[in-house]
């Protein structure tokens, strides 16, 4: 008789500075693979796992969503302390989630936020954590420019050249920026986002900051479905997955998304 298997997501965070991105690949260490080590051990089986989304190189995730196939857990208590305890310092797992048999992490995410972080002066305390731009920054202007991009739906322009997907459609309906003293916080909130997206509208929005772009070449950058047209993109270290959304419908218990 086979044993019966539930499906748990994981919600956790990570300082992305020592890993080469969210994904498992050949020859570098990844969060996942941390992950997936970590929960192998715990629980005495060959554990694989599946992210609600990639981050790239040097990227952090304040809040980040996968999950697995396991018999039933009964002490969430207990596991979560274990596999905190194996996982590095710079991962850490916040709760343990039973879902519906069907739920995937990241198929099921309705929508998805990240924060870039700008200072603008040197704090030490926010080294590796964020993009120190000592330029003069017009932050009206740079939210005139955000704005422009709840109206658009093609988002070539700010797409890596080389990926690999069926369209460059995505439905942003959060863009701002907020500043407190020092620091710059860019909000970005859509469905789906494109490989390199928001680096690279960060990266095209300091521009528009810094005067060397206006907002009629903005839109031009938006319409042109060419990314030599945007700006540089922007370092990876000052990007954070935020907040994932999922239907509640999908989890089992009091706690949803």
């Amino acid at each position: 008789m086979e044993t019966q298997q539930y499906r748990y997501f994981l919600e956790l965070a990570y300082k992305g500075t020592a890993y080469h991105g969210w994904q498992i690949q050949a020859n570098a260490n990844s969060v996942q693979e941390e992950i997936n080590k970590a929960l192998s051990t715990i629980l005495r089986a060959p554990i694989e796992t599946m992210g609600s989304g990639r981050t790239d190189t040097g990227v952090h995730g304040k809040q980040q969503f996968l999950h697995f196939d396991f018999p039933e857990i009964l002490d969430k208590g207990v596991f979560l302390k274990k596999v905190n305890a194996v996982l590095p310092k710079d991962i850490a797992i916040y709760d343990l989630l039973e879902v519906i048999p069907e739920a995937h992490a990241r198929f099921d995410a309705i929508w998805r936020s990240y924060e870039y972080h700008i200072s603008l002066q040197k704090n030490p305390f926010e080294e590796e954590l964020s993009w120190l731009c000592f330029y003069q920054l017009d932050i009206e202007r740079m939210n005139e420019a955000a704005q422009l991009l709840l109206l658009h739906k093609d988002f070539e322009c700010f797409s890596k050249v080389q990926t690999e997907v069926n369209h460059f459609q995505c439905e942003i309906k959060r863009a701002i920026w907020e500043q407190k003293g020092h620091h710059l916080i860019f909000h970005i909130t859509a469905n789906r986002f494109l490989r390199g997206m928001v680096r690279a509208i960060v990266g095209t929005l300091v521009e528009v900051g810094t005067g060397k772009l206006d907002l009629d070449g903005f839109k031009k950058v938006l319409t042109s479905k060419d990314r030599r047209l945007a700006g540089s993109a922007a370092p990876a270290h000052g990007l954070f997955l935020s907040f994932v959304q999922y239907p509640a419908t999908i989890f089992k218990g009091k706690k949803s998304f």
